[in-house]
C-alpha cells in the first residue's frame, strides 16, 4: 500500500523538533504566539505542522522584523519566525543535515554540528606557524548575490535523489518580513 502523504516525515521527528525549539526558547513571531501559548493545543499544533509538511502544503508565515542596534550606531535587521515555523525549520534541519553534512569540506566551520568559531581559529593559528603564506578573502555579500534557493534545493535534491529538496525546502528559501 502506498502512503497518502507526499513526504515521509515521522511524527516523532516533529516532536523532537518541538522539544529542541522549546529548549532554545526565543521570542514570539509575527503572530505573537509564545511557546506557552503554542502548548495550549500542543497535539493539534504539532499534527498541523506534520500534516502540512508531509503533504507538501506547508508554507511559512511572514517573519517579524526586529531591528537590533549595532555598536557603530547602525542597526541590523533580524527576522523572527513563529513558533510553528521554527519547529518546521527544525524538522527540515533534523532530516536534511545528516544527509548533507558529509558533503562539506572538513575545514568548513560555519553552522555545522560539532564545529565552532573557536575550532576554526585554533586551526588557523596552528597553520600560521606551519606555512609562510596566507590566503585571505572577504565573502561578505557573496551569498546574497548567489541564488541561495537554487544552491540549497539543488544540493538537497541531488542528495535525496528526488524532488524533496524543492517541495520541503522551497518555503524556507526567503522568508517574508513584515
Amino acid at each position: 500500500m502506498t502512503s497518502a502523504k507526499s513526504f515521509e516525515i515521522s511524527k516523532h521527528v516533529v516532536l523532537k523538533a518541538y522539544r529542541r525549539v522549546k529548549a532554545n526558547r526565543g521570542a514570539a513571531g509575527i503572530d505573537d504566539e509564545s511557546i506557552e501559548m503554542f502548548e495550549a493545543d500542543l497535539k493539534g499544533n504539532l499534527y498541523r505542522i506534520w500534516n502540512r509538511m508531509s503533504s507538501g502544503s506547508y508554507f511559512p508565515p511572514a517573519v517579524r522584523r526586529v531591528e537590533i542596534p549595532k555598536e557603530n550606531g547602525g542597526t541590523r535587521v533580524l527576522g523572527v519566525p513563529t513558533v510553528s515555523d521554527r519547529i518546521a525549520q527544525m524538522v527540515v534541519k533534523l532530516m536534511v543535515e545528516p544527509q548533507l553534512d558529509g558533503l562539506f569540506h572538513p575545514d568548513s566551520y560555519g553552522y555545522r554540528p560539532g564545529k565552532s568559531a573557536k575550532q576554526a581559529i585554533a586551526v588557523t593559528r596552528e597553520r600560521c606557524w606551519r606555512y609562510d603564506w596566507v590566503v585571505e578573502f572577504d565573502i561578505q555579500g557573496a551569498l546574497e548575490r548567489a541564488s541561495h534557493y537554487t544552491r540549497v534545493v539543488d544540493c538537497a535534491s541531488k542528495r535525496s535523489g528526488r524532488a524533496a529538496g524543492t517541495c520541503i525546502l522551497r518555503p524556507f528559501a526567503r522568508p517574508r518580513q513584515t
